[in-house]
């Protein structure tokens, strides 16, 4: 009698793997398990290299610290936003090292510029908030908006911060003491003390406020993905901005600060309005300072004399122009 056949062994898969982790098979959304498999491959083909590439390396940190936070988020791993952050960190390294190497940023035809926020993921990060302050402001008016996203900055970790009476004086609000009255009437803003109390707090003593709608519910992640860490950044490069000697001698109004603030969010490296150097539809930039079209014009023109501004040309349709050298520190180019 022939001898029986032994039954075929089933093997297993190989695990993907990741700076050291096990991908997991059933990790959803799918998207994001195919871009973390995919960058674990890529990681690997990195190794190999001969040749270091800075730039490209770069580039996959910062794949990698987007796709971290996302998995951080969907399973509540508390270390994977550390890598996260380990991977901004090391984004950040290899670019400068890549700039050191090639004696300026790659992409511009200038000398290098020293920006407030170094990695590309943060500019990112500044863009979400101003994009859902956008989607979520409680009130209408260019000078709630600016009020508004200044608050969710300080409070954009777990809904809640510290304030003082000097931090709304900058902001150049024509009535700051009624617009928090209005943020506390409508429940978007909490205070331990009446508006006036708030006005007159000083360093020593900071006022505390919770934004009830930033708190995190039941273990669930807010509505940014950035850490502790990062918020004091994203908040200090807004105040940078907003209160900018030249803004304030021009005694620019909310309006002013704000659009100021979105256009350093909407430019290419070398300083140039929209994505490409291409300029900035109205529609959007109306949707980001909530204007009319028609007033858009004066705000540019204050821009222009505080020398934030030049080279601008206003259509129907469209806002071109370039940023100044001087406040090419405090941008946040698009992706290319």
């Amino acid at each position: 009698m022939p001898a029986p056949r032994s039954a075929p062994v089933r093997r297993r898969p190989p695990q993907a793997k990741i700076a050291q982790r096990v991908i997991p098979h059933d990790l959803r959304p799918v998207a994001l398990r195919d871009e973390l498999v995919e960058l674990g491959d890529l990681f690997r083909a990195y190794q190999q290299r001969t040749e270091p590439d800075l730039e490209l390396l770069a580039d996959l940190h910062e794949r990698k610290a987007q796709a971290f936070t996302t998995w951080a988020d969907v399973s509540g791993i508390t270390s994977l936003r550390m890598e996260a952050r380990r991977a901004e960190q090391a984004a950040t390294a290899a670019r400068f090292q890549h700039q050191q190497r090639t004696g300026g940023i790659a992409d511009s035809d200038g000398p290098a510029v020293s920006r407030l926020l170094t990695a590309p993921t943060q500019g990112d990060h500044a863009r979400s908030v101003l994009a859902y302050v956008a989607d979520h402001s409680p009130l209408p008016g260019s000078e709630a908006r600016l009020l508004t996203l200044m608050l969710t900055l300080r409070t954009a970790h777990k809904g809640t911060g510290n304030l003082v009476g000097q931090d709304l004086n900058a902001l150049g609000l024509t009535d700051p003491e009624d617009l928090v009255e209005k943020l506390t009437g409508c429940g978007w803003l909490t205070l331990p003390g009446t508006a006036g109390d708030l006005l007159a707090s000083r360093p020593e003593n900071p006022t505390p406020i919770t934004i009830p709608s930033l708190v995190p519910r039941d273990g669930e992640a807010g509505p940014f993905t950035f850490g502790k860490k990062m918020r004091p950044k994203l908040s200090g490069w807004a105040q940078k901005v907003i209160s900018d000697k030249k803004l304030r001698k021009a005694k620019a109004t909310a309006g002013t600060r704000l659009l100021a603030l979105t256009l350093a969010t909407q430019t290419d490296a070398a300083g140039r309005l929209g994505p490409g150097g291409q300029g900035i539809a109205l529609h959007a930039l109306t949707a980001w300072v909530p204007i009319e079209s028609g007033e858009l014009q004066h705000l540019v023109d204050q821009l222009t004399t505080a020398d934030w501004l030049a080279e601008t040309a206003l259509t129907d349709t469209q806002l071109t122009g370039q940023l100044t050298e001087r406040v090419l520190p405090l941008t946040c180019p698009l992706p290319a």
